[in-house]
């Protein structure tokens, strides 16, 4: 049941009088429930509520931490059609990908569970020592991973359960041993606090402490604001715009103790279509890649937002078929009328550049906070020109740049910021005749898909979704994936302590039996 207050540990209170709705843009009105936004007085609580729980919680077994993140698992499916209905209700998106992303959410939780409870993920690894070493003796390092503490969630507007109050961030934060305060979305307060309750249940039935878990209302940027300069607080996860990321990672390096914000952030993912590709399919890929551009309103972080192509035949015949194609494809809905009005003024902003052609544009009536597709067209040295026309625009839009040669789609590649991910569309072996159009591509993304399409990240321990700034903010680190859990986590060394004392997974006997590093070599076996 939906009430409208913040869960402060386990508690729920709501003692504000700062409130607000959600809204429902495919029926384009608010929805029923009101929210109050937490107040400064629930913000502390909930941090010194976390900074105490830290105390016990990172000292909890693996096991225990996997049957709290099951649990969770299973408080979510529990929820059934409520969370669906209130899903659908606050995003506009469909029922199947409200299931989607729910079975994604529950695929995250368990597969951190499994992490947790086999244990090697701490990377322990031990250098013992050599008393009769000459000239000097070497002493006995033991090193693992160790949690930072109370971690702020933000979030994501575009991933309601996914990428939000039991997303990834929330997931392996809780895993690592580290308590949670989520600054929950306003634009889906409902299922936001959906999920909290599924996770403060969760933590009830397995004894975790008070205060693991927090899920803080908020209609603005103060809470958030807030919470990122409270000294207890020791990390940030977000998921959203470039200048809200930079905004928090700016304010976390002011504090008086500097803590690092790991941000995912905007993306325009480019896709380099090499000639014989083109040549051979042209009609195919432009059926793929409409689908693509539109899929979920052009609202995924990896969405196609840039196609870049050698100019000639080959690439006009690839332009004329994809502005046939995705306008017959009916617009969907998108998130909220501010992400709409976002989208119609970017689109604007980027038209009205010189030398930019509209290749396609939907044309017909569409309903309210529906979304238009487009696709524009410019040469290469106008592109490298005009910085406005790199910017993302969220939504389903993409730009085609048609390069002179391949030395200039060098340079267009080159000139990007950051991105999280790069496609590269080749015929058979054709992208060996390019090795430094894909060596530029590299150092700019996280991640290059050969023959595909960026939308869809695998939850896995190979993904990255992180890439060079802005894409986010630490380029070494994955937002999506078991991996990801590093974000949470410190390294941490033992030297010359007694056996007894040190924590089961340095201790000689290996007592969980998980993968270490000893003296260089890796073993499950005993120290003897």
């Amino acid at each position: 049941m939906i009430t409208g207050k913040n869960y402060i540990g386990s508690q729920l209170i709501a003692s504000g009088n700062k409130t607000y709705k959600t809204f429902n843009p495919e029926l384009n009105q608010e929805n029923k429930h009101v929210f109050t936004e937490a107040t400064q007085e629930e913000i502390n609580k909930a941090v010194n509520l976390a900074s105490k729980a830290f105390k016990e919680y990172r000292t909890i077994s693996g096991k225990r931490k996997s049957e709290f993140l099951n649990a969770i698992a299973d408080e979510i499916l529990a929820l059934d059609e409520e969370l669906i209905q209130t899903y659908c209700s606050e995003s506009g998106l469909p029922e199947g990908r409200a299931k989607g992303e729910r079975g994604r959410t529950v695929f995250q939780l368990r597969s951190f569970a499994d992490l947790v409870e086999e244990g090697s993920w701490v990377e322990a690894t031990i250098d013992t020592a050599i008393p009769d070493r000459e000239p000097n003796p070497k002493s006995d390092l033991r090193k693992m991973n160790i949690p930072l503490g109370p971690i702020v969630v933000f979030g994501a507007s575009n991933f309601p359960l996914a990428y939000s109050t039991a997303g990834g961030d929330t997931a392996a934060a809780l895993a690592a041993g580290c308590p949670v305060i989520v600054k929950s979305h306003p634009m889906h307060a409902g299922t936001g606090e959906l999920i909290a309750s599924a996770i403060s249940k969760a933590a009830e039935k397995t004894g975790m402490p008070n205060g693991v878990f927090s899920n803080l209302n908020s209609s603005g940027i103060e809470v958030g604001q807030q919470l990122v300069v409270h000294p207890k607080v020791k990390a940030v996860g977000f998921t959203g715009s470039i200048r809200g990321g930079r905004a928090l990672l700016d304010l976390a390096a002011k504090r008086e103790e500097p803590i690092p914000v790991f941000a995912e952030m905007g993306s325009i993912n480019p896709v380099i279509m090499l000639p014989e590709a083109l040549k051979n399919k042209a009609d195919s890929l432009a059926t793929t890649y409409a689908g693509s551009i539109t899929l979920g309103t052009g609202q995924f972080c990896t969405n196609p937002g840039l196609i870049l192509g050698l100019k000639g035949e080959n690439l006009t015949s690839f332009i004329n078929s994809l502005a046939h194609k995705i306008v017959e494809i009916n617009p969907t809905c998108m998130l909220h009328p501010n992400i709409v009005g976002a989208y119609e003024s970017n689109k604007t902003k980027a038209m009205n550049q010189e030398g930019l052609t509209i290749a396609a544009n939907y044309e017909k009536k569409i309903l309210p906070n529906y979304a238009s597709q487009i696709i524009t067209t410019v040469e290469g040295k106008t592109f490298l020109e005009n910085p406005i026309l790199h910017q993302e625009v969220f939504g389903p839009y993409s730009i085609i740049v048609q390069c002179e040669n391949e030395k200039q789609l060098e340079e267009v590649i080159s000139s990007l910021e950051g991105q999280l991910t790069g496609t590269v569309i080749s015929d058979t072996n054709e992208v060996a005749n390019y090795p430094t159009v894909i060596a530029a591509l590299q150092n700019r993304v996280g991640r290059i898909i050969f023959n595909g399409v960026p939308t869809g990240v695998e939850v896995c321990l190979s993904m990255v979704h992180g890439g060079p700034y802005p894409a986010s903010t630490d380029s070494r680190f994955t937002a999506v994936g078991t991996n990801s859990i590093k974000r949470w986590v410190r390294p941490f060394s033992y030297q010359d302590w007694p056996n007894n004392i040190l924590p089961e997974e340095l201790k000689n006997e290996n007592p969980f039996y998980i993968l270490r590093s000893v003296n260089g070599t890796l073993t499950k076996e005993e120290i003897i």
